[in-house]
């Protein structure tokens, strides 16, 4: 007969083993593993992603002529819940203005599944680096300020995502 001690290692590598195979809803050796999220940590505001924002910039279409697009999701801290309906302005150094001019900014509101996409002009660099600039500041939730950098001037989309905990 052979006997099983299940001590602290031996637990994480039975448990580490049951979930790289897949088992999870079964269970190892008797026990059940609950499928449950440890929460989803609110956004934090980037440094510099603040400078040149528009209190209210205008919800639009698509900003100058586009060609570049900018998009990404909204969820709700904790549970990852998508928000819909949420305002998310967007501005940028572009082939057609500067981030602090009025025609480089405009605002999207967030799908049914917490998704929002907007066309704008092609990003370029400023101080050294292609970078876009986004708020969430409906005020249901704590306002949250990004500023995502480009790998290379030459991409033509940029992604940025918000978790957002209220105000």
């Amino acid at each position: 007969m052979t006997t099983i001690l299940f001590n602290r290692r031996n637990l994480l590598a039975v448990g580490g083993s049951a979930l790289a195979s897949g088992v999870l809803t079964t269970g190892v050796a008797g026990f059940l593993l609950p499928a449950r999220a440890d929460g989803l940590a609110p956004t934090e505001s980037m440094s510099g992603g603040a400078n040149n924002y528009r209190k209210g910039a205008p919800t639009v279409e698509r900003i100058g002529k586009g060609g570049f697009w900018m998009s990404g999701t909204v969820r709700r801290a904790g549970d990852g819940a998508p928000l819909a309906g949420q305002r998310i302005q967007i501005w940028a150094h572009t082939v057609e203005g500067q981030e602090h001019e009025p025609q480089s900014h405009g605002a999207t509101l967030t799908d049914k599944d917490g998704k929002f996409r907007l066309e704008m002009p092609q990003i370029i660099p400023i101080f050294g680096q292609p970078h876009g600039h986004l708020a969430y500041d409906s005020g249901e939730f704590k306002t949250v300020f990004l500023r995502p950098v480009m790998k290379s001037a030459k991409e033509t989309s940029l992604e940025a995502h918000f978790v957002l905990q209220p105000a």
